[in-house]
């Protein structure tokens, strides 16, 4: 089938935050040798973007002066027990679903997260005490140096938080297929604070996990709903930070200081090895004087999480972003920590 192009078309239908300008080029694929005849003609020449559900990604006002690649194979194939391959373009939820019915534990926490399976170890999507590098065995992806698919064991793919080497290198790798080895009969992950509590004394299974997730979700507006207006979102716009012990004795001892606690032990954080420590992002934003439900114009903070950052319909991404900026900066004028934007930024700064 000869390949197929269209031109100026609107990237905000193809994104859960409904913004950005028109691509110059477009191409729509289902299998990866679609997407390497793609990659191989002279459209892609220039600046290529390639995205699957369009759900961390923040597209700018003028668009992609290049060609965006809309990446559609889907399919979930069975290897063995416990064993499955995902293509690149299923949507992330329906494998979260596929595993839970089978009674299959390892991303049971990791319902309800939009997007597609191939976008999850470029990520190392995570969420409620579950990540996506914990159950990955291989990743097949396109290097693009080299004009040919490869497979990456874990090693390979330098995972770390909400990071990988696909992250990392985002212009060399296209992932196409990711596999997973799963628990078959496994207990599920009860390890998140909030989960546990909703959970406790019910001795929940996969499936009971994964339904008490998608509740907290739902109630934060994290899962994508068309009546939700909360819910037009990237889901969180910052990582939660992770700074030296020494930095986050600092963050403490200010937090003491300036009575925004009484005592250093109501300050959240979490060890994260390697003498860092972890800050939930929401908290230190919410103390920096940002509120749920702050409007600026036709954007503003979600009335249910401060992490979200949401369109409220007319907006524009040069406003969201000028917001994410605010946000930023008051909280690194307030403790010192300078949070880093989630999301894929495409044609702007931040």
């Amino acid at each position: 089938m000869a390949l197929q192009f269209q031109t100026d078309v609107l990237l905000a239908p193809y994104t859960t935050l409904g913004l950005g300008g028109p691509a110059r080029r477009f191409a729509r694929v289902d299998s990866e040798a679609a997407l390497l005849d793609v990659l191989s003609s002279p459209e892609a020449d220039g600046p290529v973007l390639v995205f699957g559900g369009g759900s961390n990604l923040v597209v700018a006002d003028e668009g992609f002066d290049g060609l965006a690649v809309h990446l559609g194979m889907r399919g979930i194939e069975t290897l063995g027990e416990g064993r499955i391959r995902v293509r690149a373009g299923e949507p992330w939820d329906r494998v979260v679903d596929f595993a839970v019915e089978r009674g299959w534990a390892g991303i049971e926490c990791l319902a309800g997260i939009p997007g597609c399976a191939g976008a999850t170890p470029i990520q190392n999507v995570g969420a409620y005490g579950q990540e996506v590098a914990q159950v990955i065995t291989a990743v097949e992806a396109i290097d693009r140096s080299r004009g040919e698919t490869v497979r990456l064991d874990p090693a390979a793919c330098a995972f770390e938080y909400r990071d990988s080497r696909f992250k990392r290198e985002r212009d060399q790798w296209i992932v196409t297929a990711v596999e997973f080895t799963l628990r078959p009969g496994g207990a599920p992950t009860v390890a998140y604070g909030e989960l546990r509590r909703v959970l406790e004394g019910q001795g929940a299974d996969v499936a009971g996990v994964r339904e008490a997730v998608l509740g907290l979700r739902r109630r934060k507006s994290m899962v994508v709903d068309a009546t939700d207006p909360d819910s037009r979102s990237v889901g969180s716009f910052f990582t939660n930070p992770v700074v030296s012990d020494d930095e986050a004795r600092r963050v403490v001892e200010h937090a003491v200081r300036g009575r925004i606690v009484s005592a250093p032990g109501e300050v959240p954080r979490y060890e994260a090895g390697d003498g860092r420590t972890k800050f939930p992002a929401a908290w230190l934003i919410e103390r920096a004087g940002i509120s749920k439900g702050l409007r600026r114009g036709c954007v503003g903070v979600s009335s249910k999480h401060t992490l979200a950052l949401i369109n409220l319909g007319g907006g524009t991404t040069r406003a969201l972003l000028e917001l994410a900026r605010e946000i930023r900066d008051r909280v690194e004028d307030e403790f010192g920590v300078r949070l880093v934007p989630e999301p894929r930024l495409v044609g702007v700064r931040f």
